[in-house]
């Protein structure tokens, strides 16, 4: 929780920030540079690469394919709203973010992960009825129920972010306009008010808390019946391929939801580096996720 710095300090609103991401030398910044580059253009053309072949191949106009392609989608988003600006900033000296910028690329960033999530346990609530009800699959997730239940999770992490960017951007920032991380994100914001922030990092906590567990909670009752259907089949053949479908959608959710959780937790609590380091082991790691996730065929 930030301290009330000065009660009678005039505060003037900010109209830039700086992002101080990444320390050390030029040859630091310059591997930094190639590193990011590579994992943006590898996961930007894999992630295309998805989209592209499910839109075209008819074969894959089913459910599963559908949310896939839309977990594609919005992880493009999500890698274009954060690694532009950060490989920018690695080969400038300024480094500066406008005001108006910092909260476009917040609202964007928080909305694209927080859909992620949604999206993640209405995959697994599809893996649920395939396997748990496979003759009332094609009605249960017929391409109406599919574009309501994606546009749900649109929705939720729209409104999650208009939530947390309201609670954030209201507050008054004149301690300093350096942000101490390569993006626009809460737990650093919070840092540089002068106002109680506990307001703010309560309905941070309270509302990433209810949807980490929420989704959580989803994704283990569809995979525990999930998993007691597969074990009451006779076919070895049968259980082993239903498992490894499973597999990689389990991998993604625990990657994302993992990494969430610790990455905001050490950000309200801990120190930014640790933030720094969560956000990008997070990234890649996820790319690895999504990649084993296209490759495997489901069942149904």
């Amino acid at each position: 929780m930030s301290p009330y710095r000065n009660r009678n300090l005039s505060v003037t609103p900010l109209q830039e920030f700086v992002l101080d991401g990444f320390g050390g030398g030029p040859q630091t910044q310059a591997l930094l540079f190639a590193l990011f580059l590579a994992l943006y253009v590898v996961a930007a053309l894999g992630n295309l690469t998805v989209i592209v072949v499910i839109t075209l191949d008819a074969r894959l106009h089913s459910p599963t394919y559908f949310f896939l392609k839309n977990l594609s989608f919005l992880d493009l988003c999500y890698l274009s709203v954060i690694y532009p600006k950060a490989l920018f900033d690695l080969i400038s000296s300024t480094k500066v973010i406008t005001f108006a910028g910092c909260v476009t690329q917040f609202f964007f960033f928080s909305t694209t992960i927080t859909t992620e999530a949604f999206l993640l346990a209405v995959m697994a609530y599809d893996r649920f009825v395939a396997i748990c009800s496979p003759l009332r699959y094609p009605i249960s997730m017929c391409p109406s129920v599919c574009a309501h239940l994606v546009l749900g999770s649109y929705c939720g992490g729209c409104l999650n972010s208009i939530l947390q960017a309201s609670f954030t951007f209201s507050l008054p920032f004149c301690s300093s306009n350096h942000i101490d991380h390569f993006f626009c994100d809460v737990p650093p914001l919070l840092k540089l008010a002068c106002a109680d922030t506990t307001l703010s990092e309560l309905v941070l906590f309270g509302i990433c808390g209810l949807i980490i567990v929420g989704t959580t909670l989803v994704v283990l009752v569809s995979y525990g019946y999930i998993t007691v259907t597969i074990l009451r089949m006779r076919s070895g053949g049968g259980r082993h391929k239903l498992f490894s479908t499973c597999g990689s959608h389990v991998t993604a959710v625990s990657l994302c939801y993992g990494t969430l959780f610790v990455m905001h937790a050490k950000g309200a609590v801990g120190s930014m580096e640790q933030g720094k380091a969560v956000s990008e082991v997070k990234d890649a790691l996820q790319r690895l996720g999504r990649a084993s996730q296209g490759g495997a065929r489901p069942v149904a």
